[in-house]
């Protein structure tokens, strides 16, 4: 099987509205053009993967079950819209957890590739050809630390990263207002729409 190109993008900020630590599904927001974007990155063949740091599990706030169960939630939304996450994977580790088996210095909290290392077990994927998209510093640093292209959005706390390094965020390959708008950025940058697309 060929590896697939993939996009890997952060939940809270980035698809999300942010809220702090989620912690009730009364109040998960949706971004008006998250589903539209992950559909047309589906259409353009790329496998989508969420990404998120949850350490509030780490600091007792909810439990994992909490996450999963909205992360089954979300998937179903998605999918009852014609779109598609092909895995969801997060972290619940916190250097300052109370739950002392989750203080760890693990390898899965951004922007360590632990989470994608994880994918690439489940998935074949062509990393050097994929795209990390999220609000923060770390997202950045996770697509450097795999070796593929990182935006930054300014949803979330993304437009109060960028003002905190003047304005251009190092590393970043684009910075873009929304998610929307970095699929948008992305499909271009990866070379799409190719001809056989549009038949």
């Amino acid at each position: 099987m060929m590896p697939s190109p993939a996009v890997f993008l952060d939940r809270d900020g980035t698809l999300l509205h942010e809220v702090g630590y989620l912690s009730r599904r009364e109040d998960v927001r949706w971004f008006s053009s998250s589903v539209d974007a992950i559909r047309l990155l589906n259409r353009a063949s790329f496998r989508v993967f969420v990404l998120t740091n949850q350490g509030g599990v780490g600091l007792g706030m909810f439990p994992e079950s909490f996450v999963e169960q909205t992360h089954r939630e979300l998937d179903a939304h998605l999918k009852s819209s014609g779109a598609r996450v092909d895995g969801w994977y997060f972290c619940p580790h916190h250097p300052r957890a109370r739950v002392a088996s989750l203080a760890v210095d693990c390898d899965c909290r951004k922007p360590k590739p632990g989470l994608i290392r994880r994918a690439q077990q489940d998935f074949a994927l062509d990393l050097p050809a994929s795209f990390v998209v999220g609000d923060k510093q770390v997202d950045v640093d996770l697509a450097a630390a795999i070796g593929a292209k990182g935006v930054l959005v300014e949803t979330g706390h993304g437009a109060a990263e960028l003002a905190r390094q003047g304005g251009a965020m190092p590393g970043a390959a684009h910075v873009a207002p929304d998610l929307m708008e970095a699929t948008a950025w992305i499909l271009r940058e990866s070379g799409h729409p190719r001809r056989e697309e549009g038949r």
